[in-house]
Order: structure tokens, then sequence, then C-alpha cells
């Protein structure tokens, strides 16, 4: 199967979506719709990107997270040039069908670019725990970087 192959339906109205059995996908404004990519063993949140109409066929053909880069403005292939891809195990889609979780197979060291295996690698205090009239400090939520993001991606 190629993405040329896949068709998403024109968009229903809001109860044909909600109760449809048929992928709708609703992109926003720029064309573009969420995807958290969580590990599908570990349920660990790894990243959130985008998908564009292309990037979601793509990557339903591929059985491979394929991405759409805002900030280069082009369809990312996941791991291509790092090696670190995402196998797909599964792709679920919200009830108003406007935000993906990709259950993944993380393949490789890591899902950042920044070398941590996890993009969320920091947490917010909360509650009580949270500072007054200073500006928030972020805690570490991993034991670190888990490879050489210089090395993988390059000096930038």
């Amino acid at each position: 199967m190629t993405d040329n192959n896949i068709i998403f339906a024109p968009r229903g109205s809001y109860k044909e979506v909600e109760s449809n059995m048929t992928l709708m996908p609703k992109y926003d404004s720029d064309g573009l719709i969420p995807a958290m990519a969580v590990d599908y063993k570990t349920k660990q949140p790894l990243m959130l990107a985008y998908m564009n109409e292309q990037s979601l066929k793509m990557t339903i053909a591929l059985g491979e997270a394929v991405y759409y880069s805002r900030s280069r403005q082009e369809i990312w292939h996941k791991g291509l040039t790092s090696g670190h891809i995402q196998k797909i195990h599964e792709i679920l889609i919200d009830c108003d069908q406007d935000a993906l979780v990709l259950l993944v197979d993380q393949v490789g060291a890591g899902a950042c670019h920044t070398g941590h295996h996890s993009c969320f690698f920091r947490s917010i205090p909360f509650g009580d725990a949270a500072q007054a009239d200073v500006p928030t400090d972020l805690a570490a939520a991993d034991a670190g970087c888990c490879f050489d993001a210089d090395a993988v991606y390059g000096k930038k």
C-alpha cells in the first residue's frame, strides 16, 4: 500500500464524527493535527509532534511515524537520519478526531533531539511544591541523556 491509496472521509456533522467508525481527521487552521508518541510497552510519553494529511497517510502506509516539522516546514520521517525510528503498534484518534496518540516501539536510544529518551525529561512543580514570586524551576524527570545528540545529529 502507498499513501496514495489512503482516503479519508470528508468531515461529517459533529454527531457523525463522534459516532461513525470512519476516519475523518480534523486539522487546525495550519492543516495540522497533534500526534502524541507514547511507548507502547511502558506508556511513557516520548514526544508531541504534528502531522498534516500527507504525513498521516505516510504513517498509515509505512507503519512508522512520519510527522510534519513546523520549524522546517517539511515532512519529517522520524529516525530517517538518526536511526531512532518509531515503529507503529497502534494509532488512536480522539472522539472528535482532532488529536492522535501513536503507540510506538522507539527504535534506538531515544526520541528527543537533545539526547534524552523522551522529550518530556523535565517536570513542573505544582501545589505546595510550586514556588511563588520567583521564576519557576523545573525538576529532572529522567536520569539524563542516553545518547550524544551532537554525534547523532551534528552540531547546530
